[in-house]
Formats: C-alpha cells, structure tokens, sequence
C-alpha cells in the first residue's frame, strides 16, 4: 500500500488538471498560433507559466486504483501487476488465465 499523502497529493494534481485544462487549451493554441504577432504568442506564453505547476497533466502519476501503487501498472485497467495477478488468479477478471507451458 503506498503513502496516504502520495495518493491523495496524486488526487489533487488530477483535479487541478481538470480544472484548468480548458485554459491551458485556449492559451497552446495562441502561442502556438504562427498567424499572430510575436508579442501576442510571448504574452500567451507568460500567462501559461503563471498557471500552477500541477495543473500540467504530465505531472500526474499513474497509480494503481486499488493499492496505490506507482509502479507496474497496465493503463487499461488501471491496476498494478500484483494485484491484476491476484485476481485473475482468483477468476476475477473476466477472460483472464492464468498461463502454463
């Protein structure tokens, strides 16, 4: 299980991310807009930096739903190995089994 505060700073960042993602949007597209003025497209950059620094989505972690975990997790099913390994062994996970050779 991994740290009470990690999951929930994790929590946070993801809802700062929603919060601002349409400004984020609105501000990518002018400074990346090369119809406008230079000075424009800096301004629109100035004011993109001022934005709070986990509000950016690459700085959410992928973390596993049930543990917390921050390492060998599937994207898909947002779960780490060790746990997706526990329930399919378990039966589970629906069309999931376990392999043998």
């Amino acid at each position: 299980m991994a740290k009470k505060s990690s999951v929930e700073k994790n929590k946070r960042r993801i809802q700062l991310v929603k919060r601002f993602a349409g400004k984020r949007v609105k501000l990518k597209e002018v400074a990346n807009d090369m119809a406008l003025a230079p000075e424009e497209r800096f301004a629109a950059r100035l004011k993109l930096a001022e934005l709070p620094r986990n509000s950016s989505p690459n700085r959410v972690r992928l973390r596993c739903e049930l543990t917390g975990r921050a390492r060998g997790n599937y994207r898909k099913i947002k779960m780490c190995r060790i746990k997706l390994r526990e329930l399919a062994s378990y039966g589970l996970i629906p069309g999931m089994v376990k392999s043998s050779w």
